[in-house]
C-alpha cells in the first residue's frame, strides 16, 4: 500500500466477538498486515494480540461510571446536571491520558476510530478522541458503522452539544468512512463532512473450508435428522425483528427449530423475554445457543463444546435476517458467503445499496405474508433451485463485496494521509 510501513491504531469501546464493528476491524487489520504494516488497539474489552493492546477500562460502555453518563444523559432527559458535566470530563482526561500513552508507546502514524465517533454509547471517549486529533494532527480515518441520528433511543438527550462537537467531528486531518450511501448522505446534510463509502466485506475469493469440528453440531443443539436448522444469526434486539422469523418458522408447517446464534448484547434483556414468550405463544422451538457460539472453538466451564458462528452457518438450512434496521448487514453478507437461502426484511439500507444489485432472496416486507411462505417452502423442498439462487448470490457478491475492494479503498485512504 505504501512505501513506508506503518503502525495503525485502532480504538473503539469493544473490539472483542462478533459484533459487526468487531467483526469488520478485524478484516481491515487483516489487509492492512497483509500489506506489511502493523496494527495495535485500545478499547474497553479485546481479543486482540495482547503484546499488540492496551485495554482501558473506561472506554467500555460497559463501565459503571460510563453507564451512570449515559443514563444522565439520555433516557428521555434534555437537561443534564453540573455533575454529569464534571462527571464527563473526569472520564475524558483520564481517556486523553490512555490515547496519548498508546500513540506513543506503540509510535502509532494513524488512528483508527472504530464506530467511537458515531455512535455515543461512551461520551467521554469520544470527546478524548476528538481533542487528541484536534492537538495533534494525527492522521485519523473515522470508520463509522451507524450515526446517533438513526437510533431513537438517542434522539431525546442532554448532550446536543457534545454530539455537534464529537459525533462525528469535522477536523481536517479526519477522513471519514461510512458503510453506505445513506449515512454518506445524512452525514454530508446534517454536517457538511464528507466521505468515503466502504461496503462491509467477505472473502469471496476464498470459499469457506468445512472440517469435522462441527459434524456434531445439530446432535449438540438437539436436532432431530428430520428437523430444518433455520438459523436468526443476530443478537436479541428489537430491531432485529426476531417475531418474523418466528412466525415464518410457524407457517411454514415443517419440522424445524429457530436457533438464535448471538446474545442480547448492550441494549438489556427485556426483548430477549419477549422474544421467549413470542416462541412459546406460536408454538416454535426457539433456541438461544450464545453460550455455545462463541468467535473461538473451545469448551464451556461444564465441559461443552464450543463452536463458532462459521460452524453453525455451515449446518444451517435457512437464515432468516428480518431486521427493520442495519448499517449495513453482516448477516446478509455471511449467508450468502456460506451459500444459504436467506430470508431478508426490506430495511433500508438493502433496499438502497444491495437490492439493486440483483440479489435472489426470499423477502419481507415488515410483515410475513403467504407469498414469502410459498416461496420459502419451496425452497426448502427444492435443492436445484436453492442451489442455482446461492450460486448466483455467490457471484454477486464476489463482484461487489469481496476483500479486494476493500484493499483498494483502504490503498487510497492511506495515500490521501501519507503520500504514494
Amino acid at each position: 500500500m505504501n512505501t513506508k510501513l506503518k503502525n495503525i491504531g485502532f480504538i473503539s469501546t469493544r473490539l472483542c466477538g462478533t459484533d459487526g464493528v468487531s467483526l469488520e476491524t478485524a478484516k481491515w487489520a487483516k489487509i492492512f498486515e497483509e500489506e506489511g504494516h502493523l496494527c495495535f488497539y485500545m478499547a474497553g474489552e479485546l481479543d486482540t494480540p495482547p503484546q499488540r493492546s492496551l485495554l482501558v477500562k473506561e472506554a467500555h460502555f460497559k463501565h459503571p461510571v460510563i453507564r451512570e453518563i449515559f443514563n444522565e444523559c439520555f433516557n428521555s432527559v434534555r437537561v443534564r446536571k453540573p455533575s454529569t458535566t464534571k462527571k464527563i470530563h473526569e472520564i475524558k482526561n483520564i481517556l486523553k491520558e490512555k490515547i496519548y500513552k498508546f500513540i506513543k508507546d506503540f509510535e502509532i502514524d494513524i488512528i483508527i476510530p472504530e464506530n467511537a465517533l458515531a455512535i455515543p454509547l461512551n461520551i467521554p471517549l469520544g470527546l478524548a478522541i476528538t481533542e487528541v486529533i484536534a492537538e495533534t494532527g494525527i492522521p485519523t480515518i473515522a470508520h463509522h458503522h451507524d450515526f446517533f441520528w438513526e437510533r431513537k433511543r438517542f434522539l431525546t438527550n442532554a448532550v446536543w452539544d457534545y454530539l455537534n462537537m464529537a459525533f462525528p467531528p469535522h477536523l481536517p486531518s479526519i477522513q471519514h468512512v461510512v458503510i453506505n450511501s445513506s449515512a454518506d448522505n445524512q452525514l454530508s446534510l446534517r454536517t457538511g463532512i464528507s466521505a468515503t463509502i466502504i461496503p462491509n466485506v467477505m472473502d469471496f475469493d476464498n470459499p469457506p473450508k468445512i472440517d469435522e469440528y462441527s459434524s456434531d453440531i445439530r446432535e449438540a443443539l438437539g436436532l432431530k435428522d428430520d428437523e430444518l436448522l433455520i438459523l436468526q444469526p443476530t443478537r436479541v434486539v428489537k430491531r432485529k425483528g426476531i417475531e418474523h422469523s418466528i412466525e415464518l418458522v410457524k407457517r411454514l408447517g415443517m419440522k424445524a427449530k429457530l436457533v438464535i446464534s448471538h446474545a442480547s448484547g448492550d441494549e438489556g434483556y427485556e426483548y430477549e423475554q419477549r422474544v421467549k414468550e413470542y416462541s412459546s405463544m406460536m408454538g416454535v422451538d426457539t433456541l438461544f445457543v450464545s453460550d455455545i457460539i462463541k468467535p473461538c472453538r473451545g469448551k464451556t466451564e461444564d465441559g461443552r463444546k464450543i463452536y463458532t458462528p462459521q460452524d453453525i452457518y455451515t449446518h444451517a438450512d435457512l437464515v432468516t435476517y428480518p431486521s427493520n434496521f442495519e448499517g449495513f448487514g453482516n448477516a446478509f453478507l455471511e449467508a450468502i458467503y456460506f451459500k444459504k437461502p436467506i430470508v431478508v426484511n426490506n430495511y433500508s439500507i438493502y433496499a438502497i445499496d444491495i437490492k439493486p444489485k440483483g440479489f435472489k432472496v426470499i423477502e419481507l416486507d415488515d410483515y410475513v405474508n403467504s407469498e414469502a411462505v410459498e416461496l420459502t417452502k419451496k425452497i426448502l423442498t427444492d435443492p436445484d433451485l436453492a442451489r442455482e439462487m446461492v450460486e448466483h448470490n455467490y457471484e454477486l457478491a464476489r463482484r461487489y463485496y469481496s476483500c479486494s475492494i476493500l484493499r483498494q479503498r483502504l490503498k487510497v485512504l492511506l495515500s490521501n494521509c501519507f503520500g504514494v
